[in-house]
């Protein structure tokens, strides 16, 4: 019984395969055996499902079934050939090479085994070639890097090529079977900036998804030797030995995501304790005093990323608790952390311990504080109020209870009034986080606004007046280029707060100049700056008068001291501000009801300013786009993700949605490089992120040419955010822009028509198609119009037991003339390719006929022609087909259209007409007339 069972199953795994349902027949043929212990059912059974594996692309196991039936029959051609083409794919050439051998040596005739055999000698001679040459190539770039008379050009190409070498797996593993980790300890030893950047970022590509190579180079350079190349003032250093860190910390714990398929991948090592290592290096970097402010952040940057589970199900925190405790393993299962510390810096941790008082200690943004506790002087308080504002920062909850304590605001305001500078940027700072809460906001309003204003009149110091004036609203200040960075930040944050004002971002984006500085900032902090950009800022930032630094002149700083600052705070805040002037935020629906019952009981209801009215807004988009607010993000999206984060992502998308509302836009959005820096946001980061970046891509292609709009290959990127959209939890809106971009893109090639097959778009085009809504059932069919070329397509249209003709059949029968046109063109294309088709056509409905003849007739001549096309299909098909069309009326509305003059407009209609009639008088049922 059992292996009756197995053959049924075997067929029914069959039958699901010429479907080209693999994921069933995969399961048929796996629950097979389970039953069998029959040898040749056995090898046919894993042959089978070797060659599902193939078409779901999953060649790991595709392989491993293949062998298992060569196990059972060493001359099974099929698997030899299924292995070979697995083998292949998963880069294994040499063994695929052997195994197609085998196949031509059982089939020496076979020509697709000939050519495989040819193609794969060429491709092993290939990667030979390349990896011999890739040695030398490495031996020399060493060569002239160590060399210590090597001119500047020759060193900074040399260094370029090695990190990108580094990036590439195979130049990673040439790197580091030649001795490379020691040469490029050699060249961090030189001490020299450019040549110490090179050697850590080939380290980092070398670490990327490789866990054994990251172990070995953790442990030849050492955690603590990295630890203090972090730690120093250089910017583009430290950020860059901290993604040296996270790419080792991914590879250790396996957060690259990467399929192990090499055997020294697949290697099990115990990584606890070199991340544990890891961890106390980091904790104290925070509290050194040799390490620089950089170098905290980024350790700080590293633990908020690292340390938390992402998923509170996760029942294994121990990392959290090691972190809290800084050494000791602690309790188990189940603890949460309870809260979390610092704004983008500091979170997730939880309870107390050796390793939290550490991280208290830095969460504030105010160096330098006195360290004693002194009952009878201030500093016990400030350093109290510094930390409750480090936590108001995170733990929201935790923070208004610290708050709601008594005396807490008044201690605040009472710092105001201190001599000392130090208790005046602590107080002002603390209050800018507390004044997010309304209540708290109040208080600061009723105590602290006279207090405030005279700070800032009296006050010398640029932060305390800048971190002021984020309490006390006032668009006159964006940045002054002469002062540091941080203090550039809290400017550029203070912008953000003050442009949720509609009267400041109105007059704001009026202001093309400071549009301008806060673009340049944003890019110098993307880190993307090239040297045209770097001028611009120069000009913008030094020679404005709004922003030549009137507030201070400190001698300190130089108008370009700030240049390729990367930071993300400058980030988030300048996409927040562009967020605020394109009124791209989410706004709660007005249900006009209840706004009528609120007035009938005299309830306050708040009204839109005039300035966020959409003529408004629509302005400020047009100013934006004129100061080339699409320069600067395209800058951003290409920041690294230690800056970029996802909440950052997801601000960029809604200000690109919002610029390409307007179709007269989307032209300039696209020659400004929009269309390509809107992929990444629509593939990375928020779920709300990736759907505002789609619904932008969408609005894009929909009226773009996609070679210009998104050039080269990125244009099959953008398949499947499109795809993405054709979702029921998206609105109508993101439907039908979405089947309008796809409609685009498949008009243009068949690879892209494949790309969209691939990316499963077929079901949801057709659940379009039967939407009751005009214009997305329009979108749809219009797209099915295109894809119906693609051969795939056409075998769907094939099977049986689906109504996918009969459905286009009918739509060629609805009242409106688009739907009309794109159906008729659909059924015109799938009955010249297949005379099956044809046939299938008249037995789908019994309106098909009258339908025809209706489309014979259409007012509009791309129907009417469509429409003659597909009688023309059903007549060369088949004689009996014809027969029964020319015994219908038909052949009466041929010969009237045949007869016609064919005018310029015409032509095609009447010449497809008359073809028609030639095509019956071969069939010998008509006769031509004198």
């Amino acid at each position: 019984m059992a292996e009756m069972e197995a053959a049924q199953l075997k067929e029914e795994g069959n039958r699901h395969f010429q479907l080209q349902d693999y994921k069933a027949a995969t399961k048929s043929y796996s629950q097979a055996l389970k039953l069998t212990k029959d040898k040749a059912l056995l090898a046919t059974l894993y042959r089978n499902r070797a060659a599902c594996g193939l078409k779901t692309e999953n060649y790991v196991q595709a392989a491993s079934d293949a062998s298992r039936a060569i196990d059972i029959n060493s001359s099974d051609i099929k698997a030899l050939y299924r292995r070979c083409q697995a083998l292949e794919h998963l880069g294994k050439l040499d063994q695929a090479f052997k195994d197609v051998q085998r196949c031509a040596t059982l089939e020496p005739r076979n020509q697709n085994f000939q050519e495989t055999l040819r193609r794969l000698n060429t491709s092993i001679q290939e990667k030979l070639r390349v990896q011999f040459s890739t040695d030398s190539r490495v031996q020399k770039m060493f060569e002239i890097l160590l060399d210590g008379n090597s001119e500047a050009d020759k060193l900074e190409k040399a260094a370029n090529n090695l990190i990108v070498l580094g990036r590439e797996e195979a130049g990673a593993e040439r790197i580091f079977q030649n001795n490379g980790v020691a040469l490029l300890l050699q060249l961090v030893d030189t001490k020299k900036p450019e040549l110490v950047l090179a050697a850590v970022r080939t380290l980092s590509g070398m670490c990327s998804g490789h866990r054994a190579r990251a172990t070995a180079i953790l442990h030849a350079v050492r955690i603590d030797r990295i630890c203090s190349l972090m730690a120093v003032e250089n910017q583009e250093m430290s950020l860059a030995v901290c993604n040296l860190l996270q790419a080792i910390i991914d590879a250790l714990s396996g957060e690259d995501k990467q399929e192990h398929r090499r055997k020294e991948e697949a290697l099990v090592l115990d990584t606890k304790k070199d991340l544990k290592q890891i961890t106390n290096h980091l904790l104290d970097m925070l509290v050194s005093k040799k390490v620089s402010g950089q170098g905290r952040d980024q350790a700080l940057n590293l633990l908020n990323k690292n340390v938390p589970r992402k998923d509170l199900a996760i029942q294994d925190n121990s990392r959290t608790i090691y972190v809290v405790d800084n050494g000791e393993e602690m309790g188990g299962p189940g603890l949460t952390p309870a809260f979390s510390v610092g704004n983008q810096r500091t979170r997730h941790l939880a309870e107390s311990g050796r390793g939290l008082r550490k991280i208290l200690k830095v969460v504030g943004q105010v160096p330098d504080l006195p360290g004693k506790f002194d009952p009878q002087d201030m500093d016990k308080n400030v350093i109290a109020i510094q930390t409750v504002s480090g936590i108001l920062q995170g733990p929201f909850d935790l923070g208004n209870q610290l708050l709601g304590l008594k005396g807490v605001m008044e201690m605040m305001v009472a710092l105001c009034g201190s001599e000392r500078e130090t208790d005046q940027l602590v107080a002002v700072e603390a209050l800018i986080h507390a004044s997010t809460k309304l209540s708290r906001a109040t208080f600061i309003i009723t105590n602290g606004v006279s207090l405030l204003k005279e700070i800032y009149k009296t006050t010398k110091n640029e932060k305390i007046k800048i971190r002021t004036l984020v309490c006390l609203p006032s668009p006159r200040w964006l940045c002054n280029a002469s002062i540091d960075t941080r203090t550039r930040r809290w400017a550029v944050e203070g912008l953000a707060y003050l442009t949720l004002d509609a009267d400041v971002k109105d007059d704001f984006v009026q202001d093309i100049p400071a549009l301008q500085a806060m673009f340049e900032l944003a890019k110098a902090s993307s880190g993307r700056m090239n040297k045209r950009d770097k001028s611009q800022e120069r000009k913008l930032l030094g020679s404005s008068g709004l922003f030549s630094g009137s507030f201070c002149a400190c001698p300190l700083f130089s108008p370009t001291s700030c240049l390729q600052t990367p930071d993300k705070t400058i980030l988030y805040s300048v996409a927040t501000t562009l967020v605020n002037c394109t009124n791209s935020y989410d706004v709660k629906e007005v249900i006009p009801e209840l706004v009528q019952l609120a007035k009938f009981s005299k309830q306050h209801v708040p009204e839109e300013h005039p300035k966020d009215k959409k003529d408004f807004v629509d302005k400020r988009v047009k100013r934006l786009l004129k100061a080339g607010v699409i320069s600067a993000l395209a800058c951003m999206v290409k920041a690294d993700n230690a800056i970029l984060t996802d909440q950052t992502k997801e601000l960029l998308a809604r200000v690109f949605l919002a610029l390409c509302d307007n179709p007269k836009d989307r032209g300039t959005i696209v020659a400004q490089g929009g269309g390509k820096a809107l992929i990444p946001l629509a593939l990375e980061g928020t779920d709300v992120g990736k759907v505002k970046a789609a619904h932008a891509l969408a609005k894009i292609a929909a009226v773009s040419n996609p070679d210009i709009a998104f050039p080269g290959e990125r244009v099959y990127e953008v398949v499947r955010p499109l795809v993405s959209l054709l979702d029921t939890e998206r609105d109508g809106l993101q439907n039908y822009e979405a089947l309008l971009g796809l409609t685009n893109l498949s008009e243009r090639s068949d690879k892209l028509r494949q790309k969209i097959f691939k990316e499963k778009a077929l079901p949801d085009i057709e659940n379009y198609m039967f939407e009751n809504h005009d214009q997305l059932r329009q979108a749809a069919t219009e797209c099915m119009c295109n894809m119906v070329v693609n051969k795939e397509v056409q075998e769907r249209f094939l099977a049986d037991g689906n109504d996918r003709l009969k459905l286009v059949v009918l739509l060629c029968g609805e009242d409106d003339d688009k739907v009309q046109n794109a159906a008729a063109g659909a059924l015109a294309m799938l009955t010249a390719a297949h005379k099956k088709l044809c046939l299938k056509m008249t037995q789908v409905t019994t309106q098909w006929l009258e339908i025809l003849q209706r489309l014979c007739l259409h007012d509009r001549l791309s129907v009417q022609h469509r429409g003659l096309v597909i009688a023309y299909n059903l007549l060369a098909a088949d004689a009996e087909l014809a027969k029964k069309l020319v015994e219908s009326e038909l052949l009466e509305i041929l010969t009237v259209v045949g007869k016609q003059e064919p005018d310029e407009k015409r032509a095609a209609v009447v010449q497809t007409a008359r073809e028609c009639l030639i095509k019956c008088m071969e069939y010998g049922f008509i006769k031509p007339v004198s």
